[in-house]
């Protein structure tokens, strides 16, 4: 089935990008930096959220299919991309780590469809490691868009911390598929 309630989610995360963009841009001139701040962390907040249901509703009422397999990763890069051009824009991360982590997940997704395309797709499966490098990611982007202070706690240092972590795991992880895949690109080199 092409249009099920997980492809529904995995669109409402792709509608939701130039919500979240245009959120920045609103302010100052429109809505003040501290409601900017909430509205975009609430709106990515909820995307991450749409991730997860995709996904376990795809399993749950068995509606996985070929367009949301394709849908979702693609659903997921653009949402972290545009999370982090924004957060570079406004001077919260570093160009540097905006870059590891975009190229990490272009060169990862070049490698699966690369991977795909000899037949051992499964060579480059999700790991483990992948999975954490997400979630610290997620949660350092979620501290970094809301970036004001909560009950004297300081978000732009946790997220910051954070977001180093997630380009350490980001680093690894793309180390790890790549050494998966390394016999295959030995065989097929030319």
């Amino acid at each position: 089935m092409f249009w099920n309630l997980p492809n529904s989610l995995t669109m409402a995360r792709i509608i939701l990008i130039p919500v979240f963009v245009g959120i920045f841009y609103a302010q100052p001139h429109y809505i003040s930096q501290h409601a900017a701040n909430v509205l975009a962390t609430a709106v990515f907040g909820s995307a991450a959220i749409t991730d997860w249901l995709d996904g376990y509703y795809a399993r749950k009422l068995n509606q996985t299919s070929a367009f949301g397999a394709f849908l979702d990763p693609v659903a997921d890069k653009l949402m972290v991309a545009a999370a982090l051009i924004v957060l570079v824009e406004f001077n919260r991360v570093g160009a540097l780590v905006a870059f590891i982590i975009i190229g990490r997940e272009i060169a990862i997704s070049a490698l699966r469809e690369w991977m795909a395309g000899i037949g051992e797709r499964g060579s480059v499966a999700v790991a483990m490691v992948g999975k954490i490098k997400t979630v610290m990611q997620m949660v350092a982007i979620l501290f970094l868009l809301y970036f004001d202070p909560i009950l004297g706690i300081s978000t732009k240092i946790i997220g910051q911390i954070s977001i180093y972590v997630a380009v350490i795991l980001t680093l690894v992880s793309m180390a790890y598929y790549l050494k998966a895949a390394w016999p295959q690109m030995n065989i097929h080199k030319s």
